[in-house]
């Protein structure tokens, strides 16, 4: 839920009044983000509710267009699959080869033509193109986006701006891109989303330092996520003592800094970097 502590900007960030029935379908059937971006105090971050076409790939398909679903009316699991391929690629111009690609590795046709025929009677196409509105909203361009956003907030100082993204792109990341099914693209999809994932902790954990308050415990979440995740990422190590510090479990983050020194000695013989050495110095003050 959003803090008091934690303001919307005027200059960047759009906010609204909320009443009960005013929830965007997407948001609260498909992501059920909503819950983390409305507080008591009635506002809320906007942006999925105001497109016309939203598309969610992670976790359960949908499809919504002009405020109607209609996921289900996509032609079986080889017409979904050439949707969330044109979908996650709708930005770019498509070859026949890399559409037959996607869907039979093996080189064969397995009925390419009738099955975009029977596509697109539910979405527009234009040749092998996904034609939606230049602004619909797509998932995983959304977590994209909000690293980003994140990320360049961060960089400027505001950690107030950084927050809400930063959890955007972590909520979508996280989930499972096209569950239940596997093919070389899908696979590079999901590692560009658990980079994206690690980003988007990243991010967070610093909005929750820089916010402060308490958003302090939400960056220790984050930073244990990120140590968890990738054990030899020291910039994790580094926001997770650093939240820890600013708890006031000084010693806690300096037990998560010889924990670090010793896996890099004994699984790597490395030391930990000059960056991670001069914040355990600061630490030990």
């Amino acid at each position: 839920m959003v803090g008091p502590h934690v303001l919307p900007n005027l200059l960047h960030d759009l906010v609204v009044g909320v009443g009960p029935c005013d929830e965007s379908t997407l948001a609260g059937d498909l992501l059920r983000h909503d819950r983390s971006f409305v507080g008591d105090c009635g506002w809320h971050y906007v942006g999925v509710a105001l497109e016309r076409a939203k598309v969610q790939l992670c976790g359960k398909l949908a499809l919504e267009l002009d405020g109607e679903r209609v996921e289900e009316r996509l032609p079986g699991r080889q017409g979904r699959l050439l949707f969330a391929f044109l979908a996650a690629n709708r930005n770019r111009t498509l070859t026949r080869a890399q559409l037959l690609d996607a869907l039979w590795p093996d080189g064969r046709d397995g009925g390419l033509a009738p099955l975009l025929s029977k596509l697109r009677r539910t979405v527009p196409l234009a040749g092998h193109r996904l034609d939606l509105p230049a602004a619909a909203w797509v998932d995983i361009e959304a977590a994209a986006d909000g690293v980003h956003r994140a990320e360049s907030a961060i960089a400027q100082g505001d950690f107030h701006r950084a927050w809400g993204p930063s959890q955007v792109a972590m909520f979508i990341s996280r989930r499972v891109f096209l569950p239940g099914e596997e093919s070389a693209w899908i696979d590079d999809v999901r590692r560009r989303l658990g980079e994206l994932q690690l980003r988007a902790l990243e991010a967070y954990a610093q909005a929750g330092l820089g916010i402060g308050g308490t958003e302090l415990a939400a960056a220790v979440r984050a930073g244990r996520d990120l140590t968890r995740r990738e054990p030899y990422r020291e910039s994790g190590h580094r926001l997770l003592m650093s939240a820890l510090a600013r708890e006031g479990n000084t010693a806690e983050a300096l037990r998560v800094y010889d924990q670090l020194r010793i896996r890099l000695h004994d699984d790597l013989g490395a030391a930990p970097s000059t960056p991670t050495q001069e914040l355990h110095k600061q630490l030990l003050r």
